[in-house]
């Protein structure tokens, strides 16, 4: 196995402890920050899943730079995100920070893709994510990553840049979603 899928697979690892960090209630106090309040809790986890996003951006730079693009990659990268997104998603809705049906359509994309994905591959074809689709994972990682913060540094002057990045990437989630089934529709018409 090269290095970038195994810094993959250590970001699906991350995703246990990222989970645990904002599931059990820690006492670890907590700071104000401007119109908010931000639990250590919610900061530690916030560094864990910027970190973990940041290994999205590392693997498939080491892939492209040295040559290392192989299909398990262009399997298991599109995976770890998905798992890592589903996982802080699902997280925020239970803390009341993300509308259910937001996360709803986020994750429901996801399903259709991975679905198609699946398909593609019963025809031995590997659907690597293309440009929009890249676009969609970064502005929910944005998202996702402002909302653990509690908007900071923006809560110091009340912009809501979590939630505004949340929608901007429900944009991207359903045009990048429709752009993939439009390019991608003859894996599913010509199917066995």
């Amino acid at each position: 196995m090269n290095i970038p899928n195994k810094i993959t697979i250590s970001r699906i690892l991350l995703i246990p402890v990222f989970i645990i960090l904002l599931s059990i209630p820690f006492d670890w106090g907590e700071w104000d920050i401007g119109n908010a309040v931000l639990p250590v809790s919610h900061f530690v986890a916030a560094l864990l899943f910027i970190f973990a996003s940041a290994t999205d951006w590392v693997d498939g730079y080491y892939a492209r730079k040295y040559n290392l693009v192989t299909n398990l990659g262009k399997f298991l990268d599109p995976l770890a995100d998905k798992l890592l997104v589903a996982a802080a998603l699902i997280l925020l809705v239970d803390f009341g920070m993300a509308p259910a049906w937001v996360v709803i359509v986020i994750i429901s994309r996801e399903f259709a893709i991975t679905g198609l994905r699946l398909v593609a591959a019963g025809e031995g074809l590997v659907l690597a994510a293309g440009s929009m689709g890249k676009l969609k994972t970064a502005s929910q990682m944005i998202a996702i990553a402002a909302l653990l913060l509690h908007n900071f540094p923006f809560s110091y002057i009340g912009l809501p840049f979590g939630t505004i990045m949340l929608y901007i990437a429900l944009f991207f989630t359903v045009l990048s979603g429709y752009d993939y089934f439009v390019k991608n529709w003859h894996v599913m018409r010509d199917s066995k």
